[in-house]
């Protein structure tokens, strides 16, 4: 066990990533917290791991995400400060958005500037997330009244890296429609092993050709729905035939309605049938996702009268915010699902059935869920802004709300065009196949005089 894994905040993407990394690699050990009220584990999970990770002559590399307070670990555990140390930023709070301006804490972003200090390496999961920590060391810092350190940004860049997170994308096709099996047969080769890495580490081929070739076979037959297909509508989300019925999480995050549909009733059919636009939001339901501009925006869409389904999924956690619930009850029947999928299954198979994905996001530092769900064949709308730009080609980006509705509209009324398209960017640098070898070569020990 020469590589010691930490991780504070054990769930979500800083789960994934430290999972990954135990499968793969050999001889380390993993010490974890709960993925629970974060604010405390960053304050005191040095304390925590002070007192129950074992003392080891075989620790060589400490791996921990940035919401270990590193310096203060090192200092309760000089053995540890031996290691190399390497520091990896899910996100940074330096601009993490805060409802107000008063309510950011200086302690956490201060914490992780002198935890980059005591690192060997650190490294970022986006351009994005290290320029906006690396540039705005000196603005944060002149919130000290007085005696100021200075060239703090200097000391620590020369330390950083990027390494994008890896995302090991499943098999899916047994959850695929028909219409997306052009897209299926595009993304085979992210389901490989990490043995098949050089094979799968070229972008994928752009489509070819321009606008005008996302109709050329299409074959609309627009009819009247099944109206007794319509009325049928079962409890459970997912096809008996292909998946176990759903097991919801709780009533508050993850309720069924009975004016909820069931999806695979509504969008499992023939590509002949008009199946209205499915739009999935797979965020976790906090403020700096801005559900409320999404939401916003839905509701127009029904005051102009246009048919779609929506499902909202992502994790809750202590504080909702009111607008879940105001809009899940004026979306009524809109809704196919509404809450978080504890199965990885489910979730894949609702994005699987979903047209366009969502994100409305006021802060992200790499995205996971949208790309899980572009690899599931959903046409990504986000903001221009963030890590976005730097992931999704500029086509799949709006620069205000406005025109988000405004494609929204135009999809609503022919979906058919979302169906057809095949993605345009690329997958394969933020797969585990490809980034693999990055994350060994990144753990390899290096031999130090004084371990």
């Amino acid at each position: 066990m020469s590589v010691l894994i930490i991780e504070a905040f054990y769930g979500g993407s800083h789960k994934q990533l430290v999972d990954l990394l135990q499968e793969d690699l050999e001889n380390c050990v993993l010490y974890t917290l709960p993925a629970k009220k974060w604010h405390w584990r960053a304050r005191t999970s040095a304390l925590y791991f002070f007192q129950n990770i074992p003392m080891s002559e075989h620790y060589r590399i400490l791996f921990a995400s940035s919401v270990l307070n590193l310096t203060e670990l090192v200092a309760l555990r000089p053995d540890l400060g031996k290691l190399k140390k390497i520091l990896y930023f899910h996100e940074n709070q330096l601009v993490y958005p805060v409802k107000k301006c008063q309510e950011r804490d200086f302690q956490y972003g201060y914490n992780q500037i002198l935890s980059c200090l005591v690192a060997d390496v650190v490294v970022f999961n986006s351009v994005f997330n290290m320029e906006s920590f690396l540039t705005n060391i000196g603005k944060f810092m002149k919130l000290i009244p007085d005696h100021r350190p200075e060239d703090l940004e200097s000391i620590i860049r020369p330390k950083c890296q990027v390494i994008y997170f890896p995302i090991k994308f499943p098999d899916v096709s047994r959850f695929m429609p028909k219409h997306k099996m052009r897209h299926l047969q595009k993304t085979l080769s992210l389901t490989k092993n990490s043995s098949a890495a050089s094979t799968v580490a070229l972008p994928f081929q752009r489509e070819q050709g321009g606008p005008e070739n996302l109709l050329t076979d299409f074959d609309a037959k627009p009819g009247p729905c099944d109206a007794a297909q319509q009325e049928n509508l079962g409890s459970s989300l997912m096809q008996e035939s292909s998946l176990k019925t759903c097991n919801w999480s709780n009533n508050s995050s993850s309720h069924r309605g009975e004016s909820e549909q069931n999806p695979c009733d509504s969008l499992s059919g023939g590509d002949d049938q008009p199946r209205p636009l499915h739009i999935v939001w797979p965020h976790r339901w906090e403020h700096d996702k801005d559900p409320e501009s999404f939401f916003k925006v839905l509701m127009h869409l029904k005051d102009l009268r246009l048919n779609f389904h929506v499902s909202v999924l992502g994790e809750t956690f202590t504080d909702v915010p009111d607008i879940f619930s105001e809009s899940r009850k004026a979306l009524g029947s809109s809704v196919l699902h509404w809450g978080y999928l504890p199965s990885k299954d489910d979730y894949f198979h609702v994005l699987c059935m979903a047209d366009v994905v969502i994100s409305t996001a006021k802060h992200e530092f790499f995205g996971v869920a949208m790309l899980e769900a572009v690899y599931c064949g959903c046409y990504p709308l986000c903001p221009k802004d963030l890590a976005y730009p730097e992931i999704f080609p500029a086509e799949y980006l709006y620069s205000t709300p406005e025109q988000l509705s405004k494609r929204l509209r135009n999809f609503c009324k022919r979906p058919d065009i979302v169906r057809k398209h095949l993605y345009k960017g690329e997958m394969t640098p933020f797969s585990w196949a490809a980034l693999h070898g990055k994350f060994r070569s990144l753990l390899t020990t290096e031999p130090r005089e004084d371990l």
